[in-house]
């Protein structure tokens, strides 16, 4: 079983009718994934035992639908390392709530895939167990951190995957994909049994090649869960009666510095397209500034370090997870098993999240963060004061080749400009394909107010009906 002409309204048919039955559905879709993988690289983990549920209730979208599950989020019994190796051999004890809730739905967890070590990176080529390749062109990166999940949708190995967001982590490949990625205001899905990275910025969210399917996943995935505090018990809506809708009269905000020089050409002549598609049909275009973009690579790095720092102090070889071998004292099975442990890029963010917080550094570095924070979020909340969506380019350029940044941390850093504004202020953002530059994918983000993924929704399926991209196959998959 291909996914690449299916959807989930169109598997959910086919479940229903008779015409497929849920666990052979299942257990094609593993040989695919064995078949097509070994040139992606897109799992960690597949589920070779992975059930059907029974007595499935097919009116129940997600009912007997194969989901691709990132490995920072846990799994009940299947390996969970979030691509590292000092969780290399760790098998969690529960699920997390959105994995809870799409059992609960029906639908079947078929396996783990790759992302960046800890979710810290934007190329998929920080983790332990190799690079995950674009189907798109094998030699470009696919993304980071959620390149696994964006990969395995692209490449017609599963229909839909989730992905968390710390910075543009959804968006940013699903834009290198060819695909659709939505990061739900902060609040809006539960963060229960995600690995943390940064606790004030990851967000879980969805993968899928239709905008439909998206809004399919998150009604199933959103709500308030007793076990985060942090989420928002705000109800949910139908995201699905956002689509089909027009543009007319929808005020449009265009940063900028989000259509600057230093943004590729090609790319800007895409996105450009795009907003003059919404304006011929209705949609009153404005050019805006958020000001502080500038600031927003050094905050959010410092922020986010930090946070990390803190968070990953509970890898210490005691517990769970690696431990080193030949250690003489407890301090020796901390620094070895730490050093033997983590990746080179988890332990440059370690290292500058920890000088952060240091009492030396304290108010310097991370309070003024803090500060730019919260004029970032400022900044966004004088524009939807007379705006209902912001849109632009996910990224500067499209996919970049496999080993060609990884070596510049600044660099690399440089490539998250225009969508870790998203995660500082907590809205809800999407990245929806936008056309081909140089034969390879770009999309176009689109940002609402808080908990407003609605209108997300409505622009994005709007677009996707204009262009129909979809319907491209990514080339790197050509025989």
């Amino acid at each position: 079983m291909k996914y690449l002409n299916e959807t989930i309204d169109s598997l959910n048919q086919k479940l229903a009718s008779g015409e497929v039955d849920a666990q052979k559905l299942a257990d094609e879709t593993i040989e695919n994934i064995k078949a097509t993988d070994k040139d992606i690289n897109a799992f960690i983990t597949v589920d070779e035992d992975a059930k059907a549920s029974e007595n499935l209730d097919f009116a129940n979208k997600l009912a007997g639908i194969p989901v691709a599950i990132k490995d920072n989020i846990v799994t009940n019994g299947l390996k969970t390392t979030a691509a590292s190796h000092i969780l290399d051999n760790f098998i969690p004890v529960y699920d997390a709530t959105v994995v809870s809730k799409l059992k609960d739905a029906g639908a079947t967890i078929i396996g783990k895939t790759n992302l960046d070590e800890f979710a810290m990176g934007s190329s998929n080529e920080n983790s332990y167990f190799g690079a995950v390749h674009n189907p798109w062109n094998l030699d470009k990166v696919p993304g980071g951190s959620s390149g696994g999940s964006a990969a395995a949708v692209a490449s017609g190995e599963v229909v839909a995957a989730l992905g968390s967001d710390t910075g543009g982590s959804i968006r940013q490949p699903a834009a290198f994909n060819g695909i659709f990625g939505i990061k739900p205001t902060y609040g809006r899905v539960s963060r229960w049994g995600l690995i943390a990275f940064a606790s004030s910025l990851d967000q879980i969210g969805v993968l899928t090649k239709r905008v439909k399917d998206a809004a399919e996943v998150l009604n199933v995935i959103s709500g308030a869960d007793e076990h985060d505090s942090t989420v928002s018990e705000k109800a949910v809506p139908d995201f699905t009666k956002a689509l089909g809708q027009d543009v007319k009269g929808l005020r449009v905000a265009v940063p900028k510095e989000y259509m600057s020089d230093a943004v590729d050409e090609g790319v800007r002549k895409a996105i450009q397209a795009q907003i003059d598609y919404l304006k011929e049909n209705g949609a009153i275009i404005n050019e805006v500034s958020l000001p502080h973009t500038k600031y927003v690579v050094p905050t959010y790095y410092i922020i986010a370090s930090s946070e990390a720092s803190s968070n990953l102090q509970r890898y210490d070889g005691i517990r769970y997870g690696y431990r080193a071998k030949d250690t003489k004292n407890l301090l020796d099975v901390y620094v070895k098993s730490r050093s033997e442990g983590f990746g080179e890029e988890v332990k440059r963010r370690i290292m500058l999240g920890s000088f952060a917080l240091s009492a030396g550094s304290y108010d310097k570095f991370f309070r003024q963060a803090s500060k730019v924070r919260t004029l970032i979020c400022r900044d966004f909340d004088k524009i939807f004061e007379d705006n209902d969506v912001i849109v632009g380019p996910t990224t500067t350029e499209p996919a970049f080749e496999i080993g060609s940044e990884v070596k510049d941390p600044i660099k690399m850093y440089n490539n998250d400009i225009l969508t870790i504004s998203a995660n500082m202020s907590g809205v809800p953002a999407a990245s929806v394909p936008a056309g081909l530059v140089d034969g390879m994918p770009v999309g176009l983000q689109i940002m609402a107010k808080r908990f407003d993924e609605e209108s997300v929704f409505r622009v994005a399926d709007f677009i996707e009906r204009n262009n129909k991209f979809y319907e491209k196959k990514p080339a790197g998959l050509e025989d």
